[in-house]
């Protein structure tokens, strides 16, 4: 490529493509600056979606739940709603893969005032990327049923961060892993100051006990991967719910599983503490944790909730 008189090498896009301010660019140089507010305060609404060969799963779905957490936190960048989704295919399209992790955000910015303390004076910009596909539990973890550790700490109440809105603010989630990994634990669930179960971090929890399958109604987000375990379900005929889930319920479930965007449904083989740890099954993933991962990559195998991801923007001049 020239410019102005000059070869220029073309842009590596094969770690990741992003969308920053206008401009598509690899993703190892995507960045914010010191005082945009999305960093020095987590500012931030966000949401993934997953591409499974060559598609989006539940694309607009997760658009959807995008544009309500914006809407909920009073962001409004310059993009439209379709301008967004195109900017989300082409990060794909530059990358060349058929499976990635692919994030969308809103940040609040900085403010246009110098000095402004006002959210309203800020400069709301979107930003996105699509990157290699990787597991919240790596596939071998999933395999033989990831160790599950409940956290000593518990979840920030939902009045004070609403965990519907899909955020940035993740430090009781952090200090969960941390604790996790300290125990020998692959991660962790939190639990609310009443004791009842929520979500853990980047997953929802499920529970299993005499066939009926409960997930939380309280402290969590609202999953897409989530809301197809539960299709799932119903066309099974399993009895499934979004119901209140006890710490005791969650100790003596007879399975336990995970469910998020990026990994599916991840079963799980152990729950535990700082203090003892309960062995859930022969050690291994449940029948029906089993059945419903197999069900759920089954149905993305079929085209369910796929969109093709539109190669022929990847053609478009990139700007510099």
């Amino acid at each position: 490529m020239q410019q102005g008189g000059r070869a220029v090498s073309e842009p590596d896009f094969s770690e990741g493509a992003a969308y920053v301010r206008g401009r598509f660019v690899p993703l190892a140089e995507a960045a914010v600056p010191l005082t945009d507010w999305g960093f020095s305060r987590s500012d931030v609404v966000y949401d993934v979606v997953h591409v499974y060969r060559g598609g989006f799963f539940r694309l607009a779905d997760h658009l959807d739940r995008f544009h309500r957490a914006m809407a909920a936190r009073q962001l409004a960048p310059a993009e439209s709603r379709e301008q967004m989704e195109a900017v989300l295919h082409r990060c794909v399209a530059l990358t060349g893969l058929d499976d990635a992790y692919v994030s969308m955000m809103t940040l609040r910015g900085r403010p246009r005032v110098r000095g402004s303390r006002r959210p309203a004076d800020c400069d709301n910009h979107f930003m996105a990327y699509a990157a290699p596909w990787i597991d919240v539990i790596p596939p071998e973890v999933q395999a033989r049923g990831a160790h599950l550790m409940i956290a000593s700490n518990p979840r920030i109440p939902d009045a004070s961060v609403d965990p519907t809105v899909k955020n940035f603010q993740w430090a009781d989630l952090t200090t969960s892993v941390l604790e996790a990994h300290t125990n020998h634990y692959d991660t962790s669930v939190l639990c609310d100051a009443e004791g009842f179960v929520t979500e853990g971090p980047g997953f929802n929890v499920f529970i299993v006990q005499d066939g009926r399958i409960v997930t939380p109604d309280r402290g969590s987000l609202q999953g897409i991967t989530r809301r197809s375990v539960l299709e799932i379900c119903a066309e099974l005929g399993i009895e499934a719910a979004i119901a209140p889930v006890t710490r005791e319920m969650l100790e003596n479930a007879d399975e336990v599983f995970a469910a998020t965007t990026a990994g599916g449904v991840m079963p799980v083989a152990r729950v535990g503490t700082a203090s003892g740890v309960r062995i859930l099954g022969n050690d291994r993933p449940g029948p029906i944790s089993a059945l419903l991962r197999e069900e759920y990559w089954k149905r993305h195998e079929a085209g369910w909730h796929m969109t093709p991801v539109r190669r022929e923007l990847a053609e478009l001049p990139v700007p510099v």
